[in-house]
């Protein structure tokens, strides 16, 4: 495939890319033949970097379909949550079978708790080095929400790429492993560049991702249209605007302390609160068309917060050390006022 407008080398891989690149989490909402013709025109447009794992329900299955009869024209990363060795292989053999492909170009740990590391007694590093030996997997990579293993990763030289969450709300400290990555050559892959949907500005994310030469973004998308906007990039990539600049600093200002990034860790919950979404739903109501979060559907999930059991799993698990259940609190209460009428949202 020959690469049109800005492209970004992943670190000591040498897989070049295409600066828009495909999340395929999001693929797995909508019918298979939807997301087979979204993949389809993002491979016709010039995109050649596909993002997907095993613990996105059918999205492998998806992409499989979509990329039949092109896969040496693009490059697939997928992840295991696996906990030891076997469960890698497991995992491996049906990410494989599931794509219809013999190799993994990117095979990634999907956010680990720790950094793994040969030796170690879970033996998953080993069966990934193992894997690759075998070439089942081009190169390993690893993804994390937490700056101590994403940090510690890094120096410790054993994987090619990360994949992390960054977009222009990203801290001092994000910005500080993206500058890491470089120094290492080690390839960054942006997740949630649009944090989740609470970017509603895609040009401003873009123009943002923009600024780092060594940062590939891959944008979740779920309808036709999100993908139309990214695919114009590619030809017309949005500058940084004084527009921009002045957007950017009044979401920074305004998602500025503790939120809910929507990455959905915390779960799930044994009472069946849809945390990701409830725990931000004060910031979705107000960054984004309300309707769809007002649906009597969506305020019997609300409403399901009632039921917490305040055990503090969420809380546990949740990678940024939000208090979670004060959190969801918090977004009921609002919500209420915002059924009530007391407030007026968009």
């Amino acid at each position: 495939m020959e690469l049109r407008g800005t492209t970004v080398t992943l670190g000591s891989t040498g897989i070049t890319v295409q600066k828009n690149s495909f999340g395929a989490l999001p693929i797995q909402r909508i019918p298979q033949a939807d997301a087979v013709a979204m993949i389809r025109r993002a491979y016709e447009a010039g995109i050649n970097f596909y993002d997907t794992a095993r613990a996105y329900s059918d999205s492998e299955k998806k992409l499989g379909e979509a990329l039949a009869g092109i896969r040496d024209d693009v490059y697939i990363a997928t992840k295991t949550t696996a906990k030891t060795g076997d469960q890698l292989w497991k995992d491996l053999e049906t990410s494989l079978e599931t794509l219809g492909t013999d190799h993994i170009d990117i095979y990634q740990f999907h956010n680990p708790a720790f950094c793994p590391k040969p030796g170690q007694e879970n033996g998953l590093y080993d069966a990934a080095l193992e894997a690759k030996r075998q070439g089942k997997i081009r190169h390993i990579g690893i993804t994390n929400h937490r700056l101590n293993v994403a940090k510690e990763a890094i120096l410790s030289g054993l994987y090619e790429t990360l994949q992390f969450p960054f977009c222009y709300l990203a801290t001092d400290a994000d910005i500080e492993l993206v500058n890491l990555c470089q120094e290492h050559n080690m390839g960054f892959i942006a997740m949630k560049s649009l944090s989740g949907g609470l970017i509603t500005d895609s040009a401003a994310a873009y123009a943002f991702a923009a600024q780092y030469d060594n940062v590939v973004p891959i944008w979740g998308v779920q309808r036709m249209n999100e993908l139309e906007e990214f695919i114009s990039y590619i030809d017309n990539p949005p500058a940084m605007t004084d527009r921009i600049r002045a957007l950017i600093e009044k979401d920074r200002q305004e998602l500025s302390g503790e939120f809910c990034r929507g990455c959905g860790y915390c779960m799930p919950c044994p009472v069946g609160i849809e945390i990701n979404n409830c725990a931000r739903m004060s910031l979705l109501l107000r960054r984004s068309p309300s309707q769809g979060h007002l649906t009597p559907e969506a305020q019997a999930k609300m409403m399901r917060i009632e039921d917490c059991l305040h055990c503090n799993q969420c809380k546990s698990r949740c990678p940024y050390g939000l208090d979670t259940p004060t959190l969801l609190a918090k977004n009921l209460e609002d919500y209420k006022r915002v059924l009530a009428g007391e407030v007026t949202v968009q």
